[in-house]
């Protein structure tokens, strides 16, 4: 089947079987390796991406349910003079990544809390990050991090 989608920006089209799940998609066949793949059930949260905005498991979705969607991955989040995202130079700063594997699953879900909650408390980013697993137990780090980014955004808007 034919699907046709977003992907950070660019029109793409996919030639997949129906039971091609997004992620395998993204990775295979548009070479997009920074959607990890975990446990393959929905439950550690490593292939999170945004679909129309929204966090999503993409281990279980398949590509085909992407259809005309906009679709956001790590790899959308690099800035045109080639700069980190203020969350991913966030992680780096307060060691948010340990072994980096579940990372980008974190950024995506914490691009979500910010667009939708740009000033989180730390329970709140506890409570957000908590779909995600970590197993290096980087979690206080992670908080950190989430964190960082949003005072910096905030104090970036301030500026405004």
């Amino acid at each position: 089947m034919r699907v046709e989608f977003t992907v950070n920006g660019s029109a793409e089209s996919v030639e997949v079987e129906p039971r091609v799940t997004l992620a395998d998609a993204l990775r295979e066949e548009l070479g997009l390796t920074g959607t990890h793949l975990g446990c393959e059930h929905g439950v550690c949260g490593a292939c999170t991406v945004l679909v129309d905005e929204q966090p999503v498991r993409s281990c279980l979705m398949l590509a085909v349910q992407a259809r005309n969607a906009s679709l956001q991955t790590i790899e959308g989040l690099e800035r045109e003079n080639g700069s980190l995202h203020p969350l991913q130079q966030a992680f780096s700063d307060c060691h948010g990544l340990q072994c980096g594997f579940c990372t980008p699953g974190m950024v995506m879900t914490a691009v979500h809390l910010l667009a939708t909650n740009p000033d989180p408390t730390r329970d709140e980013i506890r409570a957000e990050m908590s779909a995600n697993i970590c197993r290096c137990t980087g979690y206080n780090s992670i908080v950190d991090s989430v964190e960082q980014a949003a005072t910096a955004r905030g104090a970036l808007a301030r500026d405004d």
